[in-house]
């Protein structure tokens, strides 16, 4: 049974449809991230799941239970739900143990000191028990925020940009401790960001979010690998679209030469497999583009951005066209410098140019 059941999820405020038809399932044990822009409606549908806010149409389950429905709703606090806010909303009078044990609320279970002690070795925080919230760090406050969450070992972790207010490398470090302890804790999690970095190394499965509807519910590696359309395409990792025609259902002819294809290629949601001469933009990842000084193919150096261990360059084509490539930094080449590369592409990801009805034509030749 799923630990998490929405069912065309729709929420309006005014004549405003800010959640338009949102299905997903999310079963026990999984963390999952809703990952968008500001507006996609990601907040709102967190807020709906909390029971936060009625919905205007659907279903949603808890374990199997109906908590909210058009004229329904079960209270936020009768949910068994856990909440992590992104201003971690911790009480400033009470020390860390009775933040965390106010999770556990007025009637707190037998042992309720061993889970709190539990808990603060779990998140990282022994010895700090007696401590006040003005005196730990962001990161450290954000843990206490999660181990009150944990306290009444919830059905369902809630997570609202839960490391907005923390710096980039404190984020990312904390995000992979959060989950390391989501793991450990068996919890079924979501979490809200609009940093798809946080997104990755957190979740197991994410919706991406546009428009108030689910564009791409899938694992990380499909979303950066094989997005279902362009907002995908355009707002997971970099990548840049360049021209092709589809030749024989697993090739594509670009500036790059042909690019073969592990599978047929889908070119549009109305044209599932392309037909040969299918006029298409091809998506190129900066890793789908190799430095190789032996190669033919050459190409200009346009800029170029140090990353430590990697450059990232931006080059241009014979044809105009650019593309990104991800190169080891030593090999250091100067704007302007024509450079020898070859696509490394297994599966081709294409889209119809400019709109479905060009699909499938037949490419003049």
């Amino acid at each position: 049974m799923a630990q998490l059941e929405l069912n065309d999820i729709v929420q309006r405020y005014g004549k405003q449809t800010v959640v338009d038809g949102v299905t997903f399932h999310l079963e026990a044990g999984r963390i999952a991230c809703l990952l968008g822009p500001s507006g996609c409606g990601k907040t709102t549908l967190l807020r709906c799941i909390a029971g936060f806010e009625e919905i205007a149409d659907g279903e949603i389950r808890v374990h199997g239970a109906s908590v909210s429905r058009a004229g329904f709703r079960v209270a936020p606090e009768k949910r068994r739900i856990g909440m992590v806010f992104q201003d971690y909303a911790l009480f400033p009078h009470l020390t860390v143990e009775q933040n965390v044990a106010f999770g556990l609320g007025r009637k707190a279970e037998s042992g309720a000191q061993e889970r709190i002690a539990e808990l603060l070795a779990t998140v990282g925080l022994e010895g700090r028990g007696r401590h006040y919230p003005h005196e730990l760090s962001g990161g450290q406050q954000q843990r206490v925020a999660l181990a009150r969450a944990l306290a009444p070992r919830p059905e369902l972790i809630l997570l609202d940009e839960p490391f907005s207010n923390l710096d980039v490398g404190l984020r990312e470090r904390l995000s992979v401790e959060v989950r390391e302890i989501l793991k450990r804790e068996g919890s079924t999690a979501i979490l809200v960001t609009h940093d798809q970095n946080e997104a990755f190394a957190m979740a197991d499965e994410i919706g991406v979010m546009h428009a108030g509807r689910i564009q791409q519910w899938d694992t990380p590696y499909n979303l950066y690998h094989r997005p279902s359309n362009r907002f995908v395409a355009d707002f997971i990792g970099q990548g840049v679209l360049i021209e092709g025609i589809v030749r024989d259902g697993r090739e594509v002819e670009t500036e790059l030469g042909r690019l073969h294809s592990d599978v047929l290629i889908e070119c549009s949601e109305t044209c599932v497999n392309c037909h040969d001469g299918c006029a298409v933009d091809v998506l190129l990842r900066p890793d789908d583009v190799v430095h190789d000084d032996a190669s033919p193919l050459r190409a200009e150096v346009l800029h170029k951005a140090f990353r430590g261990a990697d450059i990232l360059y931006t080059l241009r084509l014979g044809n105009g066209a650019e593309v990104l490539s991800l190169v080891p930094s030593h090999h250091n080449h100067a704007l302007g410098e024509k450079i020898g590369i070859r696509p490394d592409v297994d599966h081709v990801i294409a889209f119809s140019r400019p709109s479905p009805a060009d699909c499938c034509r037949t490419a003049a030749t």
